[in-house]
């Protein structure tokens, strides 16, 4: 399996995995969100996205303020864009900004990082994606295509009667 707690497999990965790469890295994200423990997840690491599909980085913050500050004042030459949500009676802190041609979308909660929702989802995905195949990608990403997210996509064509609960338990 994968070791996605790096970018480094972005590096033999498709044309948009490479570029995603060569972004994350020529603007040292990683690096400026090391004390957060960042990872890449969503659709990109795991070959599904679409055009527009943006770079979704996951954080463990600590302190929700400490955190939009941080962002704010380290991302600030990038039109960020920093909100303060509650999500399942969870603090969260999603800010978004554009590098290039990838949006960005940078979120923070109060758990480790591979606890959290979002790596808990790409990795259920990615292990249904490689149990059932190329032909089943190519489905997922036609749904996408037609305006469906991810969960509810593998909802369908698992028969998944709600698919951002039961994909964690995969």
């Amino acid at each position: 399996m994968i070791d996605f707690t790096t970018i480094g497999y972005l590096k033999a990965g498709t044309e948009k995995q490479q570029r995603a790469y060569e972004i994350l890295t020529e603007y040292r994200i990683f690096e400026k969100l090391t004390g957060y423990t960042p990872i890449l997840a969503g659709t990109i690491p795991i070959g599904i996205d679409i055009e527009g599909s943006d770079l979704d980085v996951i954080c463990e913050m600590k302190n929700k303020i400490e955190f939009e500050r941080f962002l704010t004042d380290i991302f600030s030459d990038f039109n960020i864009k920093v909100e303060s949500l509650e999500i399942n009676g969870e603090d969260a802190v999603v800010s978004n900004f554009t590098l290039e041609e990838f949006p960005v979308e940078i979120f923070g909660q109060n758990k480790p990082v591979t606890g959290q929702n979002a790596y808990r989802h790409m990795i259920a995905e990615y292990r249904i994606l490689q149990e059932k195949g190329e032909d089943f990608k190519n489905r997922i990403i036609a749904l996408k295509k037609r305006g469906i997210k991810t969960e509810p996509a593998f909802g369908i064509l698992l028969g998944l009667e709600n698919p951002y609960e039961d994909l964690l338990k995969f």
